[in-house]
Formats: structure tokens, sequence, C-alpha cells
């Protein structure tokens, strides 16, 4: 499946969300698959969550 079909069914969901539900449901939803996301990348291994975490915290620059 292709970035474009994956980018397709994202969208329709969020619209499906914000009809469905309003706001905060579209946020909600948003928030979630951000969220689904990241865990996504660190289970994959191209994310590490300690070095995101810290760049937050301000103990290290992202760069």
């Amino acid at each position: 499946m292709n970035l474009t079909v994956v980018g397709i069914a994202a969208g329709a969901f969020l619209a499906f969300m914000s009809f469905a539900f309003g706001v905060w449901g579209f946020l909600g939803s948003l928030l979630f698959m951000a969220v689904g996301a990241l865990l996504g990348r660190a289970a994959e291994g191209k994310l590490d969550l300690r070095s995101v975490f810290d760049a937050i915290t301000g103990r290290r620059s992202s760069s």
C-alpha cells in the first residue's frame, strides 16, 4: 500500500470523526493517530523515544 492510499484513508477517517463527533472528535482522533505513528516508528527502530523525551524536556538539543 503506497503513501497516497494511506493519506487518503487517514483523511477519510478524520473527516468521518469530524462529521460524527464534531471538533473534539476530530482533535482526539488526530492526537491518537499521532501517538500511534510515534509508537509505530519506535517499534520499527526508526525513532528513539528516550532522545525525543530528552529533547522535549530540554536535556539535549534535537539536532
